[in-house]
């Protein structure tokens, strides 16, 4: 159990540095397209989703990295599909399900900051900046 929180625990810390940085780099990328392109309104939300897609996608990936590292699954396809749909026709061992239920609490974590994020630069950047509407 020690060993699922402290690997729990430095994963969860990976994935938000990642997604901090990526955000960061989202942002920046948004304001130099809305600038240099007059990228408002739809254009713009289709760049912060995009890059949202992209950042979200690297933590799937590291975490799935992980269960394929620490030998969960068989193979690293399995540990993708079960780090992307998780819970359902593939289960962990036992000895892992707590780290399984860790990579859940910190997906809910990071879609909730993901939309934050969605709501604010709608608001800095996108359509409400340039006085349209959703």
């Amino acid at each position: 159990m020690i060993l699922n929180l402290l690997i729990g625990t430095i994963v969860i810390s990976l994935t938000v540095l990642v997604h901090t940085f990526g955000l960061i780099a989202v942002t920046h990328a948004m304001g130099y397209l809305v600038a240099q392109f007059r990228m408002h309104g739809r254009r713009s939300r289709t760049v912060a989703m995009m890059g949202l897609f992209a950042v979200m996608t690297a933590e799937v990936w590291l975490w799935a990295g992980l269960y394929w590292l620490l030998d969960v699954f068989a193979d690293f396809e399995t540990a993708l599909y079960f780090s992307t749909v998780g819970y359902g026709d593939i289960v962990p061992a036992h000895a892992w399900r707590l780290l399984a239920a860790l990579e859940g609490v910190n997906g809910f974590l990071l879609i909730g900051w993901s939309t934050a994020y969605l709501i604010a630069a709608g608001t800095r950047i996108g359509p409400f900046k340039a006085g349209e509407h959703f």
